[in-house]
């Protein structure tokens, strides 16, 4: 891993304003000083995720996400730190030392080279081959299947030639070795057939990363044999799970959402048809990396799976994937056809984005195909039915979001909203569920419970670094010592180690803390408490917090008291003093 020092961090992090970072990514409004909008790392109607260019920080209300703008670029962009640290020090034109290489590094990187160019020549041959005499087949495939020749160029198409050794010797006469071509999964060794390709005799459709480099491939037979798809197997370039199919190309696309197909050819289909932001997963289930993907470059999917039940249990295990990332997610109904592909041949292009316009909602999607599940003509199975939705409706934490789905729900299947209601509140009572926090992003935690020290500790840091003139007033009675909770204290030393250095950077606070613990340190300096009005309100209630603070910190002091260490006692008879003084002492706030 790179190591920049502190004061390149600093450097970078100070000259990336967090408004205009996020600002590209989250649509912001300004309330006063703080810019607000809807949350990227869960679902809200509501704009609870707060922006501040004084603290350059982001809170979410809802959620609990926050950090600086570093820990927003590694969450919404699914980046480690170091990618974090690179991909803005670019952005600020900032420059970052070279850093050596370690041997193990060097020759890791060597190998990805190597892989990458032999998977080149690889796609080289089988697009060769296509057009060639061997390839009249699958050329013919391919045209049958309506792909234009400026099509395949594209999406670079080619042909795995009948022969089982083809490829092998290919590369053997280009010089490659036997260990590398079978590292880059393009054949392998076994004592009955000694080496042989992975591929032949299929339709072959090259596997491009983000930067359009070949990294795998997907091969089609053109007949009825099996397996009908045939993918890399993962290597040091290609692992199927964290690789969207045409990502490359549709990343670009300026439709505000993406499609997502089953396969390949339903991707080159929808490319050709002009739907140019048409992505497909690698030939496996989608995952919480393909969703991860996804999320760099878009808000919402429209899934475009098969209209068969495969297609439909497939789109049933994507939704609550994509959910879980913060991405919204529709369904477009294909029928009476099977797939895009067949949908546009028959229907053509207009048709289709006659079904986009009408996609629906993957949360009713859902609900009506569980309703298949049950036989609603019998009071039992209708009641089941009833409460299976009841129990999805507590999905949604935000209660006008779930107001406005069993709304919905209730007018579709003739529910009564009140009964609906009443049934989603008991569910939830009964089995916890109503007190389910939204879908976090990875890397964001639960909020904890807390007391009423904890609490006031947290109005104490977040006061403390939007107004400093308090520090003066407040510092006779209070330390960072008094701050019992370990990260609160750890942060109430950098706060008062910043006042004390003439500058307060709560942004750069966060990066004394480890990634699970920004965000818990980000709620720090964004407490609030409603009702409070006027001057003499926020003067009580800042008496109040220190009071409390202090208390707490002598009770915790005065449990751990020997009785017979004199000089503890002293203390204890000064905080004492001191609590008397802060009962009678009034703040300037």
């Amino acid at each position: 891993m790179p190591f920049y020092s502190d004061e390149l961090i600093e450097e970078v992090r100070s000259r990336n304003d967090i408004v205009d970072v996020i600002g590209q990514s989250v649509q912001l409004k300004k309330k006063g000083s703080t810019y607000f909008g809807l949350c990227p790392f869960h679902n809200e109607k509501t704009g609870s995720f707060s922006v501040s260019p004084n603290k350059q920080m982001y809170y979410c209300f809802g959620c609990g996400a926050g950090g600086n703008v570093f820990t927003f670029v590694q969450n919404y962009e699914n980046m480690t730190f170091p990618e974090a640290v690179q991909y803005l020090a670019e952005r600020a034109g900032v420059q970052l030392p070279q850093r050596e290489e370690t041997p193990e590094e060097k020759q890791r990187a060597g190998k990805k080279e190597k892989l990458l160019e032999i998977n080149k020549e690889a796609a080289k041959y089988f697009y060769a081959l296509l057009r060639s005499d061997h390839g009249a087949q699958a050329l013919s495939y391919f045209q049958g299947r309506g792909l234009s020749d400026e099509t395949m160029r594209q999406f670079g198409l080619g042909y795995s030639d009948k022969y089982r050794d083809d490829l092998y010797r290919h590369l053997k006469k280009c010089g490659y070795e036997d260990l590398l071509i079978k590292e880059a999964g393009l054949a392998k060794y076994d004592e009955k057939n000694g080496w042989h390709d992975m591929f032949w005799n299929r339709v072959m459709f090259p596997i491009q990363d983000l930067r359009g480099k070949v990294i795998g491939f997907g091969g089609r037979v053109m007949g009825d044999g099996e397996p009908k798809y045939l993918n890399t197997q993962d290597t040091l370039l290609f692992d199927k799970s964290r690789n969207v199919y045409a990502l490359h190309k549709a990343r670009s696309t300026k439709r505000p959402y993406l499609l997502l197909c089953e396969g390949y050819m339903d991707v080159i289909s929808l490319h050709q048809a002009g739907f140019t932001n048409a992505v497909a997963a690698l030939g496996t289930a989608f995952t919480q990396g393909h969703a991860g993907l996804l999320k760099r470059y878009t808000k919402e999917v429209y899934l475009t799976f098969d209209s068969d039940p495969p297609g439909i249990k497939a789109a049933l295990r994507a939704i609550p994937i994509l959910r879980a990332a913060g991405l919204q997610s529709r369904v477009v109904h294909l029928d009476p056809y099977k797939d895009p592909d067949e949908f546009i041949k028959n229907l053509g292009v207009e048709a289709f984005e006659e079904r986009i316009a009408s996609a629906e909602n993957s949360f009713l999607f859902r609900v009506r195909i569980l309703q298949n599940d049950y036989d609603v003509t019998d009071p039992t199975g209708k009641t089941a039915f009833h409460q299976a939705v009841a129990k999805m409706l507590l999905e949604f934490t935000d209660e006008v979001e779930r107001d406005n789905y069993m709304e919905a729900v209730a007018e579709t299947y003739h529910i009564g909203f009140d009964n609906l209601r009443k049934l989603v509140h008991r569910l939830g009572t009964e089995e916890g569920l109503a007190a389910q926090r939204p879908a976090r992003k990875s890397g964001v935690k639960e909020k904890k419970t807390e007391d009423g020290t904890r609490t006031a500790e947290k109005l104490l840091l977040t006061w403390l670094i939007e107004d400093e003139s308090l520090f003066g007033q407040i510092s006779p009675f209070l330390t960072p010592a008094d701050f019992t909770d370990d990260i609160y204290r750890r942060a109430a030393e950098l706060v008062f180690a910043q006042h004390d250095e003439g500058i307060l950077q709560p942004g750069k606070i966060l990066m004394s803390f480890s990634e699970e613990e920004q965000s818990e340190v980000a709620a720090l300096f964004h407490a609030t408490l409603e009702h409070i009005d006027t001057p003499e309100e926020r003067e009580k209630a800042l008496r109040d917090a220190v009071i409390k603070v202090k208390q707490n910190a002598v009770a915790d002091r005065t449990r751990q008291t020997d009785p017979l260490d004199l000089e503890a006692m002293q203390q204890a008879i000064r905080d004492k003093k001191d609590l008397e003084k802060l009962r009678n002492i009034r703040f300037s706030i």
